[in-house]
């Protein structure tokens, strides 16, 4: 049996006794005499181990005494069992939906059933039951029982989680200074760290990092809360003489996986259910290049999902044009966009680090630290976060007085308005790394042009588009009551003049909001669709069409279709920019 392949027994299943007499048993006299006994139909009929009753309750027996060491139970099974020679072990067994009168009489016949023909042919087989005193229902009814009821449930205790206060966030709400400059993905790590030193909350806090820790600024984590190991340091790490050198603890917390994003999504999902599975919440975050998250891992992504996980996904390195110097092997430009196709992924692609503390704030509070109907302190909802992080430094804003979470959260809120003396006759929405080409096209529109821009800030289009659906519907389902209108029309209806947004993702992701944009406003979208290959973040921004210089062209160009302005204006822009207009589309190239 060792020695014969899936393709042989595949064969066996569909054969004569006499095929398996000869091809199976003949070639060994010793095989031969153990079914001399056995006719060539006694050959066909023998179950695989998988089949047969009491070779399965012997193996799991054994599986379930034994002690000391994990036990796997290998049964061998055949495909479209007892089904008949048309769907048994045949490649077509998913596409055969019905079984014909001969065929259900083979099936009762295989498996012993005391249903009639007339039964059979009567157009409406019967289901089979063996009454409720036999030994089979019996056995089934006593196992629902120990289950606790016919039908799965999960069971979650609620345990009360105490959120860490304002202090935690204060350092990223004041932003970086003037001077001073940093990146989303630092200033993540700058959180991460008050979280697993807040003496309530830290304990349950699992980082996760398939790998490069360093790159993600995340190096100092290994001296104060040390890599897990299950047997200690047991080497000398290369870069023991290092201050930040790495620490493996049987006590540490962070989970240092090696290079595995499919692992350390395991680990995510173990931590992220332990609410229920353990009475334990835990609170994991996976921190990964962000092309190696939803593009590598977005099956395991979407089971975690459906198993109800909770945490925070956190895409470092975001972007398509914010790596330099790396291929197309880290050009992330549509994480957001399949991020969007997971029910219960929040997911949001901040600028600055204010916005991200908001969000995380927020996903704390959302997922752990409500109380139910029942008035249970820590329940929540069964959702995980996904935030980008970018590695490009600029200077961090401190958030604005008239800025609230809720702004943040909702997806969209106005960041500034246009320069001073100036009236706004257009609005540029910006998302993460893109609000440096936005301000700079806020600037040069003032300079140059002598026209007002606004700018506004998307931390995220999933939820804009979501709520602006849920408005849908509400409307379609109440013809007689007033219309409700959506948040994002709402927000975008207190501006004038056309809206452009920019994106260091693909344009599908500010597009998923285009049809919610006012009627009286024109809607562009600017992003990285296509692939790209430069050393710069500059020249592969010029390549997309994503840089400073196009936001204050697309500008430009919506309001001339509008009227505003003259088409010259447009061409002189592109001529001061020195852009070659004949240069194929970005996303063919």
């Amino acid at each position: 049996m060792n020695s014969t392949v899936d393709g042989e027994f595949q064969k066996y299943a569909v054969e004569s006794g006499a095929y398996i007499r000869e091809h199976f048993f003949g070639p060994d006299p010793r095989l031969r005499r153990l079914v001399e006994r056995l006719s060539d139909e006694d050959l066909q009929r023998l179950p695989r181990g998988g089949h047969d009753y009491r070779k399965l309750y012997s193996a799991y027996k054994v599986a379930v005494e034994h002690r000391g060491s994990p036990t796997v139970i290998l049964a061998k099974t055949v495909k479209g069992w007892t089904l008949g020679q048309g769907l048994e072990a045949r490649n077509a067994t998913h596409q055969i939906k019905k079984l014909d009168v001969d065929a259900l009489k083979r099936f009762r016949d295989r498996l012993e059933l005391p249903i009639s023909d007339s039964e059979l042919e009567d157009g409406d087989p019967p289901y089979y039951h063996p009454g409720p005193q036999s030994a089979e229902y019996e056995y089934l009814a006593a196992r629902r029982r120990v289950l606790h009821g016919p039908l799965p449930e999960r069971v979650v205790r609620a345990k009360a989680v105490e959120l860490p206060g304002d202090p935690t966030y204060a350092d990223l709400l004041a932003g970086s200074g003037e001077k001073a400059k940093a990146s989303t993905t630092t200033a993540f790590a700058r959180l991460l760290r008050n979280l697993l030193r807040d003496p309530q909350l830290g304990r349950r806090v699992v980082p996760i990092i398939p790998d490069e820790a360093r790159t993600f600024g995340l190096d100092a984590l290994f001296r104060e809360v040390k890599i897990y190991a299950p047997f200690g340091q047991a080497y000398e790490p290369v870069d023991a003489a290092l201050l930040l050198s790495y620490q493996e603890s049987r006590t540490g917390r962070l989970l240092e996986e090696g290079i595995t994003e499919a692992g350390s999504m395991a680990s995510f999902t173990a931590a992220g259910t332990a609410y229920a599975t353990w009475g334990e919440p835990m609170i994991p975050f996976f921190i990964f290049y962000s092309m190696f998250g939803f593009q590598r891992v977005g099956d395991l992504i979407w089971a975690a999902s459906d198993a109800q996980a909770k945490g925070f996904l956190l895409a470092a390195t975001a972007g398509r044009t914010t790596l330099m110097g790396e291929g197309l092997q880290h050009q992330d430009g549509h994480s957001l966009v399949l991020a969007s196709t997971v029910p219960t992924c929040q997911a949001y692609d901040p600028a600055f680090a204010y916005e991200m503390a908001a969000v995380i704030r927020d996903g704390l509070h959302r997922m752990y630290g409500q109380t139910d109907d029942a008035g249970n302190s820590g329940a929540g909802e069964s959702l995980f976060y996904y935030l980008t992080l970018y590695n490009e430094n600029y200077e961090m804003p401190a958030r604005a007085e008239s800025v609230s979470d809720a702004d943040i959260i909702e997806g969209l809120y106005p960041w500034a308005p246009a320069p001073d003396g100036l009236e706004a006759s257009a609005t540029i929405v910006f998302s993460g790394s893109a609000n440096l080409a936005a301000r700079a096209a806020q600037a040069a529109l003032a300079e140059h042009h002598g026209i007002g821009a606004d700018l506004w800030s998307a931390t995220s289009y999933k939820r804009l588009r979501e709520d602006a659906l849920s408005v849908e519907r509400w409307n379609r389902l109440h013809p007689s009551e007033e219309p409700r209108v959506a948040p994002v029309t709402a927000k975008l209806a207190t501006g004038r003049g056309p809206i452009v947004a920019v994106t260091d993702f693909m344009k599908a992701v500010p597009d998923q909001i285009a049809r919610f944009v006012p009627p009286a406003r024109t809607f562009t979208a600017l992003g990285t669709d296509g692939f790209g290959r430069s050393d710069t973040r500059e020249a592969l921004r010029r390549f997309f069409e994503t840089d400073a210089a196009h936001v204050e062209i697309a500008t430009l160009a919506a309001l001339a279709d509008a009227g505003g302005i003259d088409r010259s204006l447009v061409a002189e822009t592109i001529k001061r920019h020195d852009i070659d207009t004949d240069l194929p589309d970005p996303r063919t190239r």
